[in-house]
């Protein structure tokens, strides 16, 4: 089972316009797209900023591939999101919501889609800097932030590979052929995660261990 299951996490070379903004600005730009929407009362106008954000992204991404791999992961839960928010607030609110959820997907793989990794990275340490005097080790939290956009892919990689891989052997409606592998996947990865980061005397361990290939 691999990650590539999704483009988010992914860093994608280029010279658009979004690759080269600064990462402050489109970062703020993409925040206000994302997590300004939930500010919105209209489904009406979710939408038309779900449309935005699913532009740009093909902007940068062309291709339908990529947007394919984009949606196919989340699809699920996202249609449980719309359903229950639909039978609990109301069809237009439930609309409103999961395209609201979507949009900070797609703003989300914008970001790390147009910057690199470690750039990411050190922006996350030079913003969170000033919280030094409060007791937040920045260096940790963009170590967080590495190991989150690191996981998300593989875990919704594993979730498709798993669906596919029991619809393959007519289990599709098995809850149990579905979601024991993954967690067991997903238990076995967060214990390669945890050895590695041992390793490097990040962990609870005073001793260095052997480096974990798969932190690699």
């Amino acid at each position: 089972m691999n990650g590539r299951g999704t483009p988010l996490g992914e860093y994608l070379p280029g010279h658009s316009w979004l690759h080269r903004t600064p990462l402050g600005l489109k970062a703020g730009f993409l925040a206000v797209l994302g997590l300004g929407t939930f500010w919105l009362s209209s489904w009406a106008a979710s939408l038309a900023v779900l449309g935005l954000v699913v532009a740009l992204f093909a902007s940068i991404a062309p291709g339908w591939r990529r947007t394919w791999r984009l949606f196919a992961a989340p699809a699920p839960l996202l249609l449980v999101v719309l359903v229950f928010q639909s039978w609990q607030l109301g069809p237009g609110r439930g609309i409103s919501i999961a395209a609201n959820i979507t949009s900070c997907l797609v703003a989300a793989a914008i970001l790390t889609l147009t910057t690199p990794v470690q750039t990411l990275l050190d922006g996350v340490v030079r913003l969170a800097s000033p919280l030094r005097r409060f007791g937040l080790d920045p260096e940790r939290l963009a170590l967080l932030i590495a190991i989150t956009l690191r996981s998300i892919p593989y875990l919704l990689g594993t979730f498709s590979s798993v669906r596919e891989a029991a619809r393959a052997r007519g289990l599709e409606r098995s809850p149990r052929a579905r979601v024991l592998p993954v967690l067991i996947a997903s238990v076995a990865y967060a214990q390669r995660t945890g050895d590695a980061l041992t390793a490097r005397g990040l962990g609870d361990a005073t001793e260095p261990e052997a480096d974990d290939p798969a932190f690699n």
